[in-house]
């Protein structure tokens, strides 16, 4: 894997227009926010099909994670993939693969074992696909527009995630969950068309990668292991991955106490929806306002603030709080997401172009791996010291870890000098030219 050495970008503050008068970008940004509705509404909608079968909470909600934790070894076993197979063939592949699971839950009447494992299976490849997607995008917008791509699709997974919330709920009441299923399925095929119809056929290496090299002389699995290793050695990546990563493992763990504790603190039925949806709205109001307003060092100066600011509102929940100051208390929390927008540029450069596409393949596979595992452990740790206790513990972490990133993470990232000399593939330290390990 060679450094990346991209062009100096400056402080140039981009603007939402430009970045969605790019095509390739635009044309993936749709289909991905399409996507994630089909997502939440198969979730949902499987885990009410699971429990109306079986009558079984646990099995309700190893329905709904049951493609969250597989992710990961997914990335680990077949990320190198996503930068070796072309990408329309490998997003539309995708696409289509979770398409044919959606529909044989909804047609075909299994045991609960058999769709459990339809589901899991499906999840290993869903990373590979999305870093393709997802280096495509870093292909196509530079500098400062590519981290406004970036807070676009934020925001368009804050608002899908509520659509399909609201749409799975009134598909399952006026459909039934195998219908629901199944109109998951027409959202998933839809965006499958799409990306075959629309974007253009490009191979591995056409746009500044280089094909086949993470794995020409390897299997699949052999070279994504060693892409892997090679990535999580440099200490600038495996930093910013964690900066990525645990955050929002914790606050995503308390989202999910929310419904448990609007049981303890006896709230009218139907507050638990509102409340899990104040983060969401939080994210999307947070990335509006620090993409549209703030130059790209002010972001990256803010990546510690806004990552305690993530986590401190939290705190407050150990005073047990009525449903209007939880809701701000959460809205407060979902503001602070837009940290991330600080490290998109210096974890971009950190990356080597001829692997990004597993780079972004294992950042968002473990991503939704530790959430899932966050989850469970304030789950345990609610039943000792209660949701209201554990959702404070979460935000207490959270603080905790801004304070780790503040002793590395500098005020604005450095821009990185073109023309550098590469060096070794297999160094664990960071090369004269490239970001300075922080």
């Amino acid at each position: 894997m060679t450094p990346t050495a991209e062009p100096a970008q400056g402080d140039h503050r981009a603007t939402y227009r430009e970045v969605l008068a790019e095509p390739r970008f635009r044309l993936l940004f749709v289909t991905r926010a399409v996507a994630i509705t089909a997502d939440i509404l198969r979730i949902t909608t499987f885990s009410v099909l699971v429990f109306s079968a079986t009558g079984s909470a646990s099995l309700s909600a190893a329905a709904f994670g049951i493609g969250f934790i597989p992710q990961l070894f997914g990335s680990l076993l077949l990320g190198s993939l996503a930068d070796q197979l072309p990408p329309r063939a490998l997003i539309t592949g995708g696409y289509a693969l979770t398409c044919a699971a959606a529909l044989l839950l909804a047609l075909v009447r299994m045991p609960v074992a058999a769709s459990l494992s339809v589901v899991a299976l499906v999840s290993l490849a869903t990373p590979v696909f999305h870093g393709a997607s997802s280096r495509l995008v870093a292909e196509s917008l530079k500098g400062d527009a590519y981290v406004l791509g970036r807070s676009l699709n934020n925001i368009a997974g804050a608002g899908a995630q509520l659509l399909g919330l609201a749409l799975g709920g009134a598909t399952v009441a006026a459909l039934g969950p195998r219908r629901a299923l199944a109109a998951s399925a027409v959202l998933y095929l839809g965006c499958a068309l799409a990306i075959r119809i629309r974007l253009p056929r490009l191979q591995p290496g056409e746009s500044g990668g280089t094909p086949g090299s993470a794995g020409s002389d390897s299997g699949a699995v052999r070279a994504s292991l060693r892409g892997a290793g090679l990535l999580l050695r440099r200490r600038t990546v495996r930093r910013l991955m964690l900066a990525q990563w645990l955050p929002v493992a914790f606050v995503a763990g308390s989202q999910g106490l929310l419904v448990a504790y609007s049981g303890e603190r006896h709230f009218a039925p139907g507050w638990y929806a509102v409340l899990m949806g104040c983060l969401p709205v939080g994210m999307l109001v947070g990335d509006l306002l620090v993409g549209r307003l703030l130059r790209p060092p002010t972001r990256e100066r803010l990546v510690v603030p806004l990552i305690a600011l993530t986590g401190l509102p939290l705190v407050g929940f150990a005073a047990q709080p009525g449903v209007g100051v939880a809701s701000c208390l959460l809205l407060l929390s979902g503001l602070g997401y837009a940290y991330q927008l600080g490290l998109q540029r210096p974890f971009l450069n950190a990356l080597p172009q001829d692997g990004r596409g597993q780079a972004f393949s294992l950042l968002g596979a473990g991503s939704i791996t530790l959430q899932g595992i966050g989850a469970v452990c304030l789950g345990a740790m609610a039943a000792a010291i209660g949701t209201g206790g554990a959702i404070a513990l979460a935000g207490g972490v959270v603080a905790l870890s801004a304070g780790w990133i503040l002793t590395w993470h500098p005020p604005a990232s450095p821009v990185p000098v073109p023309n550098c000399s590469t060096g070794s593939e297999n160094s664990t330290e960071q090369h004269a030219c490239s970001p300075p390990a922080q």
